[in-house]
């Protein structure tokens, strides 16, 4: 009898085909690029805010040190933890409770010798102020940062009754952003997903682009992490908006995988 040879086929990679504009601070991307190539899309690190240390470390090591004695005391990312690590050992108070953003600065604190943390379902400010520790009557609540940003959290929990205190252990500055970058985003090609946590890196980036760079960046489909956050990629000037489940990065290229499969159901012209 003739031979016949075993034919298998590998799956489909969910995002072959795609581009992924990574626009977390420069140097933390390094896990959603990991994540986009084990999908089979092709990542473009465009950085729209860059960490750099507290103009006043005296200061912000005061006002850490004061942080971790409130009663809830919320680090806003992992980049706020490396920070604060640096100003000093993170020895919250016997009676503070101590609360991350999401999972990342959760594992974060605890590599840093912070065992009891509380995290919400969703990471993000929405997913902190569903907290049942964060409803009211608060008393004093103490965020762990950069100045701006996450302003939606400050003024809820202010108009909660709570005085917020807050450590701002590092600064979230414009990436500097060269020709590398505005020839990367001019040579990617469609179907382009624009991964954005941040409402910080969504204000920099236009500004910081020459008008055919910001172009083709507002062509692309944007990935929000939030409602609010897409909302304010809309009035930016994207006409496509998906929304995430939350900042996480599984979840943000989930979505962009959601997106792209959907493209590819309607076909390649649209």
């Amino acid at each position: 009898m003739p031979r016949t040879r075993a034919i298998t086929s590998r799956p489909q990679l969910p995002l072959r085909g795609a581009k992924l504009i990574l626009t977390r601070s420069a140097g933390t991307a390094r896990g959603e690029v990991r994540r986009v190539r084990r999908l089979g899309g092709t990542p473009l690190l465009l950085p729209g805010t860059r960490i750099a240390a507290p103009a006043d470390p005296t200061a912000a090591r005061a006002a850490l040190t004061a942080a971790l004695r409130v009663p809830i005391c919320i680090f806003v990312s992992p980049a706020a933890v490396r920070a604060a690590a640096k100003l000093g050992a993170i020895r919250p108070g016997r009676r503070t409770r101590v609360v991350a953003v999401g999972a990342a600065t959760a594992r974060a604190l605890r590599r840093h010798g912070v065992a009891d943390v509380q995290t919400p379902v969703r990471a993000d400010s929405e997913g902190l102020l569903a907290l049942p520790a964060l409803q009211p009557p608060l008393t004093r609540v103490a965020l762990v940062g950069a100045p701006g940003g996450r302003e939606l959290l400050p003024q809820t929990l202010a108009a909660r009754g709570a005085r917020v205190l807050r450590a701002e252990v590092y600064r979230r500055l414009p990436a500097r952003l060269d020709r590398r970058h505005h020839v990367a985003l001019a040579m990617a090609r469609a179907p382009r997903y624009v991964l954005l946590s941040s409402g910080e890196a969504l204000h920099n980036l236009p500004r910081a682009l020459p008008l055919a760079a910001r172009a083709r960046l507002l062509d692309a489909t944007a990935i929000a992490s939030s409602a609010r956050l897409a909302r304010a990629a809309h009035a930016a000037g994207f006409a496509r908006v998906e929304i995430a489940a939350s900042a996480l990065s599984a979840d943000l290229v989930a979505a962009a995988v959601r997106a792209h499969r959907a493209r590819q159901r309607r076909g390649p012209t649209t």
